[in-house]
């Protein structure tokens, strides 16, 4: 879907990122990360730090570079 940083691909995850946590790289097709933000945002979000793994997400998103 992406060909690199700065994309269309990319700018999408990042913009489901920013809504859900972990759904830029769900639809970037990277599962393993996906799960681990989304968990990582929802406990911390009890504690108020939920926004650093939030954050982390879009940009994460925002800033992949598919391998190959």
């Amino acid at each position: 879907m992406s060909a690199g940083q700065g994309s269309s691909g990319n700018v999408l995850a990042a913009i489901c990122s920013f809504f859900i946590p972990g759904l830029g790289q769900l639809v970037q097709g990277r599962l393993l990360i996906a799960i681990v933000m989304f968990v990582l945002a929802g406990i911390l979000w009890i504690v108020w730090l939920g926004w650093i793994i939030h954050l982390w997400s879009i940009l994460d998103a925002a800033m992949f570079k598919p391998r190959g």
